[in-house]
């Protein structure tokens, strides 16, 4: 249960010095947990994009002292579940969109980084508010519940335990295949031998889809703007995407 008369700290939100942000990358910790659960998470980002900021956002409940919850989680059970999520996003959204006015980046710029039920909130967060960001970071957890529609403005890198005994690998690669038949834009990563955990393996990973991967609406514009500056419809221009952006 939690307390109301424990104290919420206002986000954490770190810019680079001397220069400008370029991406800003929002971190979502798990339930019962704090952005202190994130450390290891915020020193790959930061090593490798130091032109980013970061936001460190504290679930709005807590029951002790850094153990804070995106909604309640007393009386939590099946039925209840998704509309539990689902109240929590418009604070959670409110407060991403006061950072990237603050710093004046936009959805193409901004990532947003979930480690189980963070993760939840982040790929939730994108599919009720179309354009909030252009990526997903997804640890160790998935959907509130599998979508009937999937947003063309956001990627999804969907990064899993194989032996993650709270989301079975099982169902993430049912939530992936799903989300292809939709025509989403995502990737899966699973590790052998993780469980629920940001793994180094996990995080290296991450790092290369950020780095490598490209956008399947990135692809479809350049692709386009080919065929648009091409005098012949016709003239045997490959539009199919390069391995490395396609669903896998």
């Amino acid at each position: 249960m939690s307390d109301s008369s424990l104290p919420i700290p206002d986000p954490v939100v770190l810019v680079p010095a001397n220069r400008r942000a370029e991406v800003l990358f929002v971190l979502l910790h798990d339930d019962a947990a704090s952005p202190d659960q994130l450390e290891s998470l915020k020193k790959v980002l930061l090593q490798a994009f130091p032109q980013a900021a970061l936001a460190l956002f504290y679930g709005p409940l807590a029951s002790e002292v850094n153990r804070h919850h995106w909604f309640e989680q007393q009386g939590l059970n099946e039925y209840n579940y998704v509309g539990r999520v689902e109240s929590a996003l418009p604070r959670l959204v409110a407060h991403i969109q006061w950072v990237q006015k603050q710093l004046e980046l936009d959805a193409d710029a901004t990532a947003l980084c979930g480690f189980g039920q963070g993760a939840t909130l982040a790929l939730e967060a994108t599919l009720a508010h179309a354009g909030l960001a252009g990526r997903v970071l997804a640890f160790s957890g998935c959907h509130a519940r599998l979508p009937a529609v999937v947003s063309p403005h956001t990627t999804m890198h969907l990064l899993h335990g194989a032996n993650d005994p709270v989301v079975p690998q099982d169902a993430m690669k049912a939530v992936h295949a799903h989300v292809s038949d939709l025509g989403g834009d995502a990737t899966l990563d699973i590790a052998s031998g993780v469980g629920h955990e940001l793994h180094p393996a996990l995080l290296e990973q991450a790092v290369h889809r950020l780095q490598t991967y490209v956008p399947m609406r990135r692809w479809k514009e350049a692709m386009s703007t080919l065929k648009e500056k091409s005098c012949d419809p016709d003239d045997g221009i490959d539009t199919t995407p390069p391995p490395g952006t396609t669903l896998h």
